[in-house]
């Protein structure tokens, strides 16, 4: 369904389709998936859409090939994508973290339900916060990032290759149930709009090429295989030509390199949305579906006189701290609803200098937190 408006044409999407034009968008050109609830649309969509534009769709024969399938074709050059849902997440980690070692950019989509195990494939959870920030073994930085509505999918989606193009890493998005599946109407931005970055490829001669040279930025130029530049890559701590090292030196330099490059691009990559925070008195700090209910829960305590606000995060990881805690030296009292058993409250709690209080809300039993029972509690804090 689509109509005009001043803007541009309008779109009747949902969630997992706009997540899907988005990563278009944004110059993907592979997807590599196995289907699975609710994230199977963004597959199907990619199906449909991606031989139309010369891109290539792949139905693999689980998650762990579609991983593997999407480190290969961006080692080709091609921005690639997967998307799954938590036991497929789960499936993953292992090629995720050859993608973290061997540098290797590209977008994995996890449209969380209930868990664990096969859980509740058709309602919606955000249990797997932690397991995209530690899913994967070894110590290494990771970029997640959470969508709350269909222009975020979007929006979001473009955000994500752009990131996982620039420092060479792997991108999560964390989605929901409630967001893959809600349909809204949405004006996507022209393409003259929309920022595209691309990675940095080499400008030196084949035999002067480094794959993991340190470089002032910590993201060194990337090849495509059959471009000419002969190099090796492996989920082993290699040197800058990507050889197998034990070196003591050569280890902490690659280990530093990769927190450095993410550390170095804070300002970029932690994005935050703050809704009536100027004067707030009491804050929400939520992210995904629940970032909707608190933003009208808001709303809500404030025709009761409460002056409260929201902080939602987009990114989740590196998580942004000094967003956080600038809301708590300003607010005297945070709630963080989640629905998981309180995953991103205990960060919000590490940052905490008992400069105000912190409380939870916390469902998980598959059911949206509500904008009610968000301002109830607000109103409940307040006074």
């Amino acid at each position: 369904m689509s109509g005009w408006s001043k803007e541009g044409r309008i779109q009747l999407l949902q969630g997992n389709e706009a997540l899907a034009e988005g990563a278009l968008a944004a110059g993907c050109r592979f997807f590599a998936g196995y289907p699975i609830t609710p994230a199977s649309e963004i597959a199907e969509h990619m199906a449909l859409r991606l031989p139309a534009i010369g891109g290539t769709f792949i139905q693999m024969e689980d998650e762990i090939a579609s991983m593997g399938a999407v480190i290969g074709a961006s080692l080709a050059g091609v921005k690639a994508m997967t998307a799954t849902s938590g036991p497929g997440f789960s499936l993953m980690q292992e090629n995720i973290g050859f993608a973290c070692m061997a540098e290797t950019p590209c977008v994995i989509v996890d449209v969380m339900r209930g868990g664990p195990s096969t859980g509740l494939p058709t309602l919606a959870s955000q249990g797997d916060v932690m397991q995209a920030r530690w899913g994967t073994h070894g110590d290494h930085p990771i970029i997640v990032l959470a969508v709350s509505s269909v222009k975020d999918c979007f929006d979001i989606a473009v955000f994500a290759f752009n990131l996982a193009e620039k420092y060479r890493v792997p991108v999560i998005i964390l989605s929901d149930e409630v967001v893959a599946h809600t349909r809204e109407t949405f004006v996507p931005p022209r393409p003259c709009e929309i920022e595209v970055v691309d990675r940095l490829k080499p400008t030196v001669p084949p035999e002067w090429y480094r794959p993991y040279e340190d470089t002032g930025t910590g993201v060194p130029p990337m090849a495509a295989f059959g471009d000419g530049y002969r190099h090796h890559v492996t989920g082993l701590t290699h040197d800058e030509r990507g050889f197998p090292t034990q070196r003591s030196d050569e280890i902490d330099a690659l280990m530093r390199r990769l927190f450095r490059k993410i550390t170095q691009g804070f300002h970029e990559i932690q994005r935050v949305e703050g809704f009536m925070l100027e004067d707030a008195e009491i804050a929400v700090i939520a992210y995904g579906s629940v970032a909707r209910s608190a933003r009208r829960a808001v709303l809500e305590a404030r025709e009761h006189g409460v002056k409260a606000g929201l902080l939602q995060l987009v990114t989740l990881f590196p998580f942004p701290r000094r967003h956080v805690e600038k809301v708590l030296k300003t607010c005297r009292a945070v709630l963080v609803p989640e629905m998981n058993i309180g995953q991103i409250s205990r960060e919000v709690k590490r940052v905490h200098r008992d400069s105000s209080r912190v409380e939870t809300l916390n469902r998980i039993d598959g059911r949206l937190i509500t904008p009610r029972e968000i301002s109830d509690c607000l109103i409940k804090m307040y006074y």
